[in-house]
């Protein structure tokens, strides 16, 4: 079987590009899979790709429209100061129009032949069920949640993702949600994100840190994460909180510290190859996300052991993160109450080495042997026989 995932930047780092990867990387023992790319900012991927998953590019032009290899801008890059009229412009990422990306986006559509088609944000999902033909099996990937979008962007979900053949959400509140707005149109399916099987790590000598990971940006909530820590700093001076990821927010987040005077103390530690050896000598992770679809970096994280603090944001902490259990969940944005979590689990070792073999046993279940048999069985229920193999 063909299966084609198309991404908006395989060459960046981030929490839908590692799924796909690790989709992929599963599928293609069985399947002959490839992933384009939309846009590109590298001459090779930041994250680790199976080689047997071929990679194309399909403008070679980073996301603001100037080409990647250098070259000097584009005539068409123009037209990227108008606003995107057609209805996947109300995506965040496709606000600005621009013809050339769109055209070739449709042309790989269609030059497809007896493939699974599997696009992974709205407003490649909304392209695929207008655009795409009818001889591929068409599936919607949706890696946040209904309810993050704006009304006039779930107004668009809501006309065209009938016309696929699946949407998949990555949690049970996220599926009642498009069960209420799409109801039998259209096949839903929850199937979560996976993680590659992971290797047994000993936690010896685990540090006196708190680690969280993640974009620098509004929706990881780490300026939420600082002020809180500043309150943990008063009463366990000796515990550091170490953020490790890239974004638009470094300077803000860098200015923050120096606020709170917690230099030294809380660490920006930019992107690792390394994230589970980091969260091997790290004692506790905290997720300070203010939405969610159903966080990679959070199952990452339990499947090493880390005892978590999370918000119970919308969606995807409650999944996976039973209360008092495998970890705890603080009500959304609640600062005071992330602090108070953070304290609880410095302060009572044993706790943490309850939760955190908890949260080991709960990561195991969403490794990639788990979740395959979940894609396979969706593609036999879309496809004729003779293309399942």
């Amino acid at each position: 079987m063909k299966i084609r995932y198309l991404l908006h930047n395989a060459y960046a780092v981030g929490g839908t590009v590692r799924t796909v990867f690790n989709q992929a990387g599963a599928m293609c023992g069985e399947h002959d899979v490839e992933i384009a790319s939309v846009y590109r900012t590298g001459e090779v991927p930041a994250l680790p790709l199976d080689p047997r998953v071929r990679l194309v590019s399909l403008t070679d032009l980073r996301p603001d429209g100037t080409p990647w290899g250098g070259g000097g801008t584009r005539l068409l890059r123009r037209t990227r100061l108008l606003p995107n009229p057609l209805p996947h412009g109300r995506d965040f990422r496709y606000q600005r129009w621009d013809p050339v990306v769109d055209v070739k986006v449709v042309r790989y559509m269609r030059a497809q032949q007896d493939a699974v088609l599997v696009t992974t944000r709205p407003s490649l999902n909304l392209l695929s069920a207008w655009f795409a033909p009818r001889r591929l099996t068409r599936i919607g990937q949706d890696h946040m949640n209904f309810g993050s979008y704006r009304k006039r962007l779930q107004d668009r979900i809501k006309r065209a993702y009938p016309r696929l053949d699946a949407v998949t959400v990555l949690t049970r509140a996220d599926l009642k949600s498009y069960q209420d707005a799409l109801g039998d149109r259209v096949r839903l399916a929850r199937i979560p994100n996976g993680i590659p099987p992971r290797s047994a790590r000993p936690a010896l000598g685990r540090a006196p840190v708190v680690i969280a990971a993640g974009r620098l940006g509004r929706q990881k909530g780490f300026d939420m994460l600082i002020r809180a820590f500043q309150q943990v700093h008063e009463s366990h001076p000796e515990w550091e909180l170490h953020i490790f990821g890239n974004g638009g927010w470094d300077q803000k987040l860098t200015r923050m510290i120096e606020k709170h005077g917690l230099n030294g103390t809380v660490r920006l530690r930019g992107v690792t190859k390394d994230l589970d050896g980091e969260f091997a000598k790290a004692s506790i992770f905290v997720l300070s996300s203010r939405k969610e679809g159903l966080p990679m970096v959070l199952l990452e994280a339990m499947s090493t052991g880390l005892p978590v603090v999370s918000f119970d944001c919308p969606t995807g902490p409650a999944d996976v993160v039973d209360d008092g259990v495998n970890g705890l969940l603080i009500p959304p944005k609640d600062v005071d109450a992330l602090a108070a979590g953070i304290t609880r689990l410095i302060e009572d070792a044993a706790e943490r080495d309850r939760l955190g073999e908890a949260a080991r046993l709960t990561g195991a279940a969403y490794e990639m042997p788990a979740i395959v048999p979940l894609w396979e069985d969706l593609f036999k229920a879309l496809l004729p026989g003779p293309q399942r193999a």
